[in-house]
Order: C-alpha cells, then structure tokens, then sequence
C-alpha cells in the first residue's frame, strides 16, 4: 500500500521534470573574430572612426583621451585572418568611458550576414575593459534567429597594433534562445 502512495507522488514529479527539461532553453556557441581597423591601409578601409574627440587624456596612452568615443562597423569573420569568410558586422559604438583606466562602455549589434543566422542579430551593452585578458559582454536582446536570446560574450584581444590601434578581438557567445 505504502509503495503504491509513494508511485501516485513520484509520477507526477517524473512528468514535471520531464516538462520543465523539454522547454529549458538550449545554449549556443557561437566563435567568431572582430576586425576593429581604427588606421585605414591600402588593404582595408578604417571600420572604427573617432567621431567625438575626447578632452582629458588618458593616463600611459597618447592616442585615446577620456571621453573619445568611436563608431563601429567591423567584420565579423570565421577566423582571425583578414581573408577569412565574413559572418557579419560589429555596429554600434564604443567610448572610452574611465579617465584611469582603458575601459571602454561598449553598445553595438552583431548583425549576421551569412549562414543560417542571416538577417539575425545580437545586441550587446557593456564595460570592455581592453587590457584585461578576458572580457564580459552581457546580450540584452537580439532579433531573428536570436529574437528573445539571453546570455552573454567572452572577449580575448587576439591581435593589438598599439601604432595603429587595430585589433582583432576573438569573440565566444553563450546564448540561450
């Protein structure tokens, strides 16, 4: 009698984790690499452009000042190299948001632009703060194949030029759709 009580409770708690685990979002790894060229050359055009120059300058960098702020349409490519397949864009803006730190306040969409994420999109609000080796990128939205995605960026510098300030950002996405 006793295992018979105890069958009629263990059932319906079965069911409902069964419920709960067919519509628990799946996590999506997402790799790609940001082409972030500040100094145009013959070979690629500039896709970040100082759009407001800053008036305090930054402590051990000549180039950027607090407040500076950068427009962004970057390539997002398969691979780091420049030749790699292009995925997408980077389009939003960065600032250099601290006046004691490299830290950046970082809004841009990651627009894709081939694959079976085409006419998708990420979006991402968050501090970068460029000098550290790893970086955390929040995704607060995204639209299409991503429409309602949570989840977030880990960020490593995989190239810097500090002549030229480009560099080619290596980008890992955990998403949740």
């Amino acid at each position: 009698m006793a295992s018979k009580y105890r069958m009629r409770l263990i059932l319906p708690a079965l069911l409902c984790l069964a419920l709960v685990a067919a519509v628990a979002p799946a996590t999506t790894h997402l790799r790609f690499y940001m082409h972030d060229i500040v100094t145009a050359d013959a070979s690629s055009p500039a896709t970040a452009v100082r759009v407001v120059r800053g008036v305090a300058p930054l402590p051990n960098d000549p180039t950027n000042r607090f407040g500076d702020m950068y427009a962004i349409d970057d390539a997002l490519t398969e691979a780091p190299g420049a030749s790699s397949p292009v995925v997408g864009r980077a389009q939003g803006y960065y600032l250099f948001a601290s006046r004691t730190d490299a830290a950046l306040l970082l809004s841009a969409n990651m627009v894709f632009t081939a694959g079976k994420r085409n006419g998708s999109a990420l979006a991402v609000f968050a501090r970068d703060a460029i000098l550290d080796a790893v970086r955390e990128l929040p995704v607060v939205g995204g639209s299409g194949a991503f429409r309602g995605a949570t989840g977030y960026g880990l960020v490593r510098t995989h190239t810097f030029n500090a002549t030229s300030n480009n560099a080619v950002l290596q980008i890992d996405m955990y998403l949740d759709v």
